[in-house]
C-alpha cells in the first residue's frame, strides 16, 4: 500500500479526517490541466510513509462539474494496491452508501469510515456496523474527525483493506441502498434541536436576508479590525529594520541604474527640519513630561544615521516610500506583507469559521436566484466577499467556479465594481468630507454598474450558469485546532502560489515606469479624463497610477482640493478603470492570456462610459438645485 484515496460526498468530513491522518504537513496542489486543488499529505504507519490524498467531493460517479471529474480521474488512477477510504456521513447513511455501492463494484481495496458518529446518535440514528460490514464486505469504523474518535482504528483498518464482491443492478442501485438502509439503520423519534430550527430559517428568504445581511457585516467587521491591527504592527517593524537594509543596498548599487531601480526603485529625501518638526510636535504634544526638542533630534539622528545628503546649507534625510517605489524588495515586499497578508489571514479565518459552521451553503443557496441573474451561481457570492478586503485572494478564489464562463463574469465584476480594504478606506478618506451626499452616489454607482454588466454579460455571452448542487449540512459548532489547520494549509498555499505571482506584477508595473509607458498611457488618455470626465489635470496621473496601485491613486488625489462632482467621478472611474497590478497577474494566472485582456477591455470602457454618465447626470443635477 502506497497510497490511500479519500473520496467522498461534499461535506462529510474528509478534509478533517484528512487532516487527523497526516497532521500538518501537506501540499496543495491545481490537478493537471484545471483550477480544482487536491490536497496531499503523508501518513506514517511503522516504517511505512503513505501518500494520502483528498479528492474534491463528489456525490457519484457521473460528474456534473469540473470538481466531480477531477474526483473521478484520482479514483480512476488508483493502482491495485492502493487503498480507497470511502467518507460517509452517519447521518445521510442513504446517500452516502450510493457513492459507496458505485466505487466498491469497481473492485478496489476499501475500507468505509462512518464520519460523524456523535451527529448520528445525536440525533437518532443507530448503524449496526458489523451487519454492514457483513452486507458490503469491507471494514467500516466509525469515526468522529473532530474529536479524533475511531482514528487508530481506522489507520489499522487499512492493511486490512479488501475488495467488495457485492452484487446488484446498476438500474435498481437506489434498490440496493434502501434494502441495506432498512438492515443496518435503525431512527429513533426526536423533537429538532433550536440549531435546526434556524438552519431551515437561515434559508427562508424572509428570515434569511436579514441574516445574511448580519453575517456578512459581522465578516466585514471580523476581518477589516484583526487585519488593520496587524498590518499597524507589520509596518513599525518594516520601516525600521528593512528600510536601513534596503538604504545600505542603494548606497551599494549606487542610487540609480536598472538593477537599483528594479529591486530599490525610487529613493526620495526628506528634509530634516521638517522632520524634526513634525516629531517634535508629535512627541511634545502627547505625554506628561513633555520631551523637549533636542531629545527628538538626536532620535531623529540616531534612527536615520549614514542616510544624510547635503544640498547647499539644508540637510536631507534618504528615504524610501514604500507605497509608491515600486521596488521588488521594497513595494513587492511590503505590499505582500503589509498590505495582502494581514488580509489574507482575516479572510481565511472568517472563511473557514463559515465554512465549519455550515452557514457558508446557506448563503449560497438564499442568494442564488440574484446570482444566477449576472450568470454566476449562489457560490459565486465568495470572491466578492473576499474581494472586500483585498481582490487577491478573491481572484484566487475563482476556481471555485466550475465553467469558463463564470470565472471570467466572476473576474470582471470583482475588479469592476468590489473595491478593496485599502481601497475603500482611501474613498472614505477622499470622500468623507463631504459626507454622505459623496459616499452613498459612489457605492450606489458601483452596485448599480455591478449589476448591470452582470445582466448584459449574462445575456450576450455564450453558454448558461449550472444550478446550484449544495449539501446543506446541519449548523456545526467549530473546532479551533480544524480552524486553525485550515487557516495555516491556506495560508501556506497562498505563499506558494501567490506570491511569486504579485512580486512578478510589481516587477512588471516598474518596467513598465521605467520605461515611460505609464507617462505614455497618461498623455493619450489627458484629453479624455480631463473633457468627458471633467476631472482636473492634476488627476491625470493618480488615475493611470490606478493601474498599479489603487488605493495609491486615491490618495494622490487628496491635495487636488476636488469639488463634490469631481470626487464621486474620480473615485468611481479608480474604482471601475482596471484591477491592482497585484490582482491583474491573479487574473493572467486563473483566466489566462486572451480572457484576462477581454477582461480589461469591458473595464477600460464601461468605466470611461459610466464616468461620462455620471459627470453628466451630476453636473445637471447641480444645476438643478442651484436654481
Amino acid at each position: 500500500m502506497k497510497r490511500v484515496l479519500l473520496f467522498g460526498n461534499p461535506n462529510v468530513g474528509k478534509s478533517a479526517l484528512f487532516n487527523r491522518l497526516t497532521g500538518a504537513n501537506v501540499i496543495v496542489s491545481n490537478y493537471p490541466g484545471t483550477t480544482v486543488d487536491f490536497t496531499k499529505g503523508i501518513l506514517s504507519i511503522g516504517d511505512s510513509r503513505i501518500t494520502v490524498e483528498d479528492a474534491p467531493g463528489t456525490y457519484s460517479l457521473e460528474p456534473t462539474s469540473v470538481a466531480e471529474e477531477v474526483a473521478v480521474n484520482m479514483l480512476n488512477s488508483l493502482d491495485k494496491d492502493d487503498v480507497v477510504v470511502l467518507v460517509i456521513d452517519s447521518t445521510t447513511l442513504e446517500r452516502g452508501l450510493y457513492l459507496a455501492l458505485q466505487v466498491l463494484k469497481r473492485r478496489l481495496p476499501s475500507v468505509i469510515a462512518l464520519n460523524m458518529a456523535d451527529e448520528a446518535r445525536h440525533i437518532g440514528v443507530k448503524i449496526n456496523i458489523e451487519k454492514l460490514q457483513e452486507i458490503l464486505g469491507v471494514p467500516c469504523v466509525p469515526t468522529v474527525a473532530t474529536t479524533r474518535v475511531g482514528i487508530s482504528e481506522l489507520v489499522s483498518a487499512l492493511p486490512k483493506a479488501k475488495i467488495s464482491t457485492i452484487e446488484f443492478d446498476d438500474s435498481h442501485i437506489w434498490d440496493k441502498v434502501g434494502d441495506i438502509t432498512k438492515q443496518v439503520q435503525d431512527i429513533t423519534h426526536r423533537h429538532h434541536t433550536v440549531l435546526e430550527r434556524l438552519g431551515d430559517a437561515t434559508v427562508k428568504p424572509l428570515t434569511g436576508i436579514p441574516f445574511a445581511i448580519i453575517i456578512i457585516l459581522f465578516s466585514f467587521i471580523a476581518i477589516r479590525y484583526p487585519a488593520e491591527g496587524l498590518i499597524s504592527l507589520i509596518e513599525p517593524l518594516f520601516e525600521k529594520y528593512w528600510a536601513s537594509l534596503m538604504l545600505s543596498l542603494s548606497e551599494r548599487l549606487g542610487n540609480k541604474g536598472v538593477l537599483h531601480n528594479l529591486l530599490i526603485g525610487e529613493v526620495t529625501k526628506e528634509d530634516l527640519g521638517k522632520l524634526i518638526e513634525e516629531n517634535g510636535e508629535r512627541f511634545i504634544l502627547v505625554g506628561e513630561t513633555k520631551r523637549k526638542i533636542d531629545d527628538v533630534t538626536q532620535e531623529a539622528l540616531k534612527e536615520r544615521a549614514g542616510n544624510f545628503v547635503v544640498e547647499g546649507e539644508r540637510l536631507f534625510v534618504k528615504r524610501i516610500a514604500y507605497k509608491e517605489s515600486f521596488g521588488v524588495l521594497t513595494t513587492g515586499l511590503y505590499v505582500e506583507l503589509c498590505a495582502i497578508l494581514p488580509y489574507i489571514l482575516a479572510f481565511f479565518l472568517v472563511l473557514s469559521l463559515l465554512e465549519d459552521t455550515g452557514y457558508l451553503p446557506r448563503l449560497a443557496v438564499l442568494i442564488d436566484t440574484l446570482m444566477h441573474r449576472v450568470g454566476l451561481h449562489g457560490m459565486g457570492i465568495v470572491p466578492m466577499i473576499l474581494g472586500l478586503g483585498c481582490n487577491v485572494p478573491g481572484m484566487l478564489s475563482l476556481r471555485i467556479l466550475e465553467s469558463r464562463r463564470e470565472r471570467f463574469i466572476a473576474a470582471t465584476l470583482l475588479a469592476i465594481g468590489v473595491p478593496c480594504m485599502a481601497q475603500t478606506a482611501m474613498v472614505f478618506g477622499l470622500a468623507g468630507k463631504f459626507g454622505l451626499r459623496a459616499l452613498v452616489p459612489i457605492f450606489f454607482s458601483l452596485f448599480i454598474v455591478w449589476i448591470t454588466l452582470g445582466v448584459l454579460m449574462n445575456k450576450f455571452m455564450r453558454g448558461e450558469s449550472p444550478e446550484i448542487l449544495l449539501d446543506v449540512p446541519p449548523y456545526r459548532p467549530p473546532y479551533p485546532n480544524i480552524l486553525l489547520k485550515k487557516l495555516w494549509t491556506r495560508t501556506l498555499w497562498f505563499l506558494k502560489g501567490g506570491v511569486i505571482w504579485v512580486l512578478v506584477g510589481i516587477m512588471l508595473a516598474n518596467i513598465l515606469y521605467t520605461l515611460g509607458v505609464i507617462e505614455f498611457i497618461g498623455n493619450i488618455t489627458a484629453p479624455l479624463i480631463v473633457g468627458l470626465l471633467g476631472l482636473p489635470k492634476d488627476s491625470v496621473a493618480a488615475i493611470i497610477l490606478g493601474l498599479l496601485r489603487k488605493d495609491v491613486a486615491v490618495g494622490m488625489l487628496l491635495p487636488l482640493e476636488m469639488n463634490i462632482t469631481q470626487t464621486i467621478v474620480a473615485c468611481v472611474v479608480l474604482t471601475m478603470f482596471f484591477p491592482c497590478i497585484a490582482s491583474f497577474v491573479m487574473m493572467l494566472k486563473e483566466l489566462g492570456i486572451k480572457d484576462t485582456i477581454k477582461s480589461a477591455l469591458i473595464m477600460l470602457v464601461s468605466a470611461f462610459a459610466v464616468g461620462t454618465l455620471l459627470h453628466r447626470i451630476l453636473v445637471l443635477a447641480e444645476s438643478v438645485f442651484a436654481r
